[in-house]
């Protein structure tokens, strides 16, 4: 079991790995308020359909059976989650904040994805491991009133529609990592593109850019495609089902700081000695809280 559940956090971590070039990347294809790029909304569904693309691809290959009629509702919940509402807030989100501050943000995700997968799985995570993920949560937010140098966080428009695109993927990690105990985690995320297929296709060609953009933008629209909405969720899916939905959400307090670390060469962003502290404060916390036991309910 403790195998299990080490491969699992290990797995969750090249999800989470692969995640944290999200929010860069988006920044890249969304472009400024100054010199715009793509719409949000052509990154959110143009992603979907090319992932979608590759999944039917995939499922083919690999011969995947029909899901069952008992596992449409939970797709379509993942599918809102992680193909609609993550995807499209955080675009939209992007134009307006720089890729640290949005980082920042994602913070609150691990706590989310916890709390979600305790509800789901009839989990009870002990007390200690509650005051981990709370004082990895703690550091986060301690870290943005620091680096925004105020005695508390600015709430923002743009901050709104990334605090639930956190709560949209929550859900969607939660009922895509149910799925996936019963189906291959490869398939879950695969399914959910495809069902939302007739959806996304109409909306990509409505939303598609009308002028040229730099290459740079398309180059981040093929990583989100490509890697956040489709690569990424085999490792992470994987993950979630093999260590526990409650105990490898904790693995995302790394991604904000991997967030900052990546958009250091992409986007021009400083990184100092007080970031890697925290960074490594937050790591330390994550460790701390896979020693702590999470019991199924009763």
């Amino acid at each position: 079991m403790k195998q299990q559940e080490t491969k699992g956090l290990w797995l969750g971590l090249a999800g989470v790995t692969i995640f944290a070039l999200t929010l860069p990347m988006t920044r890249l294809a969304v472009g400024t308020p100054e010199e715009p790029q793509m719409s949000g909304v052509f990154i959110a569904v143009g992603r979907a359909v090319v992932a979608a693309l590759l999944s039917t691809i995939f499922l083919l290959a690999t011969r995947a059976p029909l899901p069952r009629r008992d596992d449409w509702w939970p797709l379509a919940v993942t599918s809102g989650g992680v193909v609609f509402g993550f995807p499209l807030l955080t675009s939209i989100a992007m134009r307006h904040v720089e890729a640290v501050h949005a980082s920042v943000i994602v913070g609150v995700l691990p706590l989310a994805t916890a709390a979600v997968g305790a509800w789901l799985h009839r989990q009870r995570p002990s007390a200690g491991f509650w005051a981990c993920a709370a004082l990895g949560s703690a550091l986060v937010v301690a870290f943005a009133m620091l680096r925004s140098g105020q005695s508390g966080l600015s709430i923002q428009p743009a901050d709104v529609l990334l605090l639930a695109a956190m709560g949209c993927a929550a859900v969607g990690y939660g009922w895509g990592a149910r799925l996936s105990q019963r189906m291959r985690a490869e398939h879950v995320i695969c399914w959910a593109l495809v069902f939302a297929l007739p959806l996304t296709l109409p909306a990509a060609l409505l939303t598609r850019p009308q002028q040229a953009v730099l290459p740079a933008a398309w180059w981040g629209f093929a990583y989100v495609a490509v890697f956040s909405m489709w690569l990424g969720f085999f490792a992470w899916y994987r993950g979630l089902a093999l260590g526990g939905t409650v105990r490898v959400s904790q693995v995302q307090l790394v991604q904000p700081f991997l967030g900052m670390l990546f958009a250091v060469p992409l986007l021009g962003e400083s990184l100092d000695a007080v970031t890697l502290g925290f960074a490594v404060a937050v790591i330390l916390t994550v460790f701390a809280g896979k020693r702590m036991p999470v019991r199924a309910a009763v």
